[in-house]
């Protein structure tokens, strides 16, 4: 076998094994809404639950093409659905985050991320989501977490951008070794996440909020997202269609497992090896 098929082979195996992984939720993680380490935290078998409220802004750009940008804001109050408030939540703070992201889409068709950014926070003062303290109360507190969003994902839309009733939005994250502070996120084998590279995933279902109430209304779109229409300069606030609205969601942020030091390794020395042939080829 040559050197060149013998390092796409070895590129290919690491491609898959490091896609194979990604595809592997991580179970019975532990997360500590208090950060003070693992032995004090709240197993989870599989997902945090989010809830939350998200303004889109659509432009058209030719034919049936658009871009459009994302501000959202989200409480998290359990895992696995289980109905166990995590300690702190209530009454004494909550655990929250904000998404901003941008993307691109047709209508009548699908929509998909280009970039964005995730960011979550532990607020030891009760009771601020949905009020006007800051941005709707859900950037309050410690930032415990910060995921950059990757391109791809999203979901389906009707003619108007809206994505379709209850339709499915998947989100994908990556976060560096650092963005997750310390205390907080622990993997299945015990390790701190906050010194490793992780990737993580949501899946929401949205809904179009007909009637945004006004709290909403000023703190997502006038104050987080820049809006100046309607709702922000003095007149009322009315979704439009293609345009811009609000949607609900409420869905589920997953971790992928983390990839074995092996396989991370194998792909490093493919990646390596095909970037030397390509040098030495030119």
């Amino acid at each position: 076998m040559t050197f060149l098929k013998k390092l796409g082979c070895a590129a290919a195996i690491a491609l898959a094994a490091g896609t194979a992984q990604a595809d592997v939720v991580m179970n019975d993680w532990t997360f500590n809404p208090a950060g003070t380490g693992k032995a004090s935290g709240q197993v989870i078998n599989e997902y945090l639950d989010v809830n939350g409220n998200a303004f889109i802004q659509i432009s058209p750009t030719g034919g049936t093409s658009f871009k459009f940008t994302e501000h959202a804001v989200f409480n998290i109050s359990q895992a696995d659905s289980n109905g166990k408030l995590f300690p702190i939540t209530y009454p004494t703070g909550t655990i929250t985050a904000t998404f901003e992201a941008t993307g691109t889409g047709n209508f009548s068709g699908a929509f998909t991320f280009t970039g964005g950014t995730i960011r979550m926070y532990q607020n030891p003062t009760p009771g601020q989501y949905g009020t006007t303290a800051d941005i709707y109360g859900a950037n309050l507190g410690n930032q415990i977490a910060q995921f950059t969003v990757l391109a791809g994902g999203g979901g389906v839309v009707d003619a108007t951008g809206n994505p379709i009733k209850n339709g499915n939005v998947s989100i994908n994250a990556m976060a560096k070794a650092g963005d997750l502070a310390p205390n907080y996120f622990f993997a299945e084998n015990g390790v701190d996440m906050s010194t490793i590279m992780t990737t993580a995933f949501a899946f929401t279902n949205a809904n179009t909020v007909g009637k945004p109430e006004s709290v909403l209304v000023s703190e997502v779109a006038c104050q987080y997202a820049g809006f100046t229409g309607a709702g922000c300069n003095g007149t009322a606030y009315a979704n439009a269609p293609g345009k811009y609205f609000f949607v609900s969601n409420n869905g589920q942020f997953k971790f992928n497992d983390v990839p074995e030091p092996g396989s991370v390794a194998l792909f490093g020395i493919a990646l390596f090896g095909l970037g030397a042939l390509r040098r030495r080829v030119k």
